[in-house]
């Protein structure tokens, strides 16, 4: 994952070398892809070494490399915020060997039944790791922030006004006008706010008639994966 090379001082942390670490902790098992020497299975050794490290079990160790990798593949859509139930929607949709309670399980697939509380108590393991992941209560929602950006309380009120359909335009999209009228901030407190979150990607920029609006991917794929579950 290269979108997390960010600098030399980031690169010598223990999350980055776990990071550098996924793509042999999620392949499947194979006597091609990982061979077996000596009795040793280096990916079981792999998992030893950073469940120790982590302080967990197998099983939050294992949900924590399937998060990790959910957020970490969608960083390019959404600056490295995603809300806990986007990243429950794709695990379950990937019909992983995790299930939710809620989940039908049948006699034939028995998966390990977790809750959106396991995911947050598993980025709560990570975030030991270093700067990155953790998680962050934005408006009714909890989302999962794994890139080192600080946000402050102007950023999670922004993306609070971008939850609230009253808000004036679409859910999940604010314009500066909506950030002041539900603040009272000026326009100058609003914009700087903003111009930080579309500079780390967390939000898009569309301009229509002269008027900018900003989109939040985090906020709006929440919003309709939660349509979708209602349908």
């Amino acid at each position: 994952p290269t979108n997390w090379m960010i600098n030399s001082s980031f690169k010598s942390t223990p999350l980055y070398i776990f990071m550098m670490h996924l793509p042999s902790l999620t392949q499947p098992k194979n006597s091609n892809t990982n061979p077996k020497k000596k009795g040793v299975d280096p990916l079981s050794s792999e998992k030893g070494f950073w469940g120790k490290m982590l302080g967990i079990g197998e099983f939050y160790y294992e949900l924590a490399v399937k998060v990790a990798e959910v957020c970490l593949a969608s960083k390019s859509r959404n600056g490295g915020i995603i809300s806990v139930s986007e990243v429950k929607h794709i695990l379950t949709k990937r019909g992983t060997k995790f299930q939710f309670a809620h989940v039908a399980v049948d006699s034939q697939q028995k998966g390990c039944q977790y809750s959106e509380e396991d995911i947050i108590t598993s980025i709560k393991k990570l975030s030991i790791l270093g700067s990155g992941f953790r998680t962050i209560e934005v408006g009714t929602s909890v989302m999962i922030v794994s890139v080192p950006t600080e946000l402050d309380h102007d950023h999670m009120e922004i993306m609070k006004i971008a939850q609230d359909s009253d808000s004036g335009s679409e859910l999940g999209c604010v314009t500066v006008k909506d950030v002041c009228d539900d603040t009272k901030w000026n326009k100058e407190r609003a914009k700087r706010a903003l111009d930080l979150l579309l500079s780390k990607g967390m939000a898009w920029l569309d301009v229509y008639e002269g008027v900018e609006s900003y989109w939040f991917p985090s906020v709006w794929k929440e919003s309709s994966d939660s349509s979708k579950q209602e349908n």
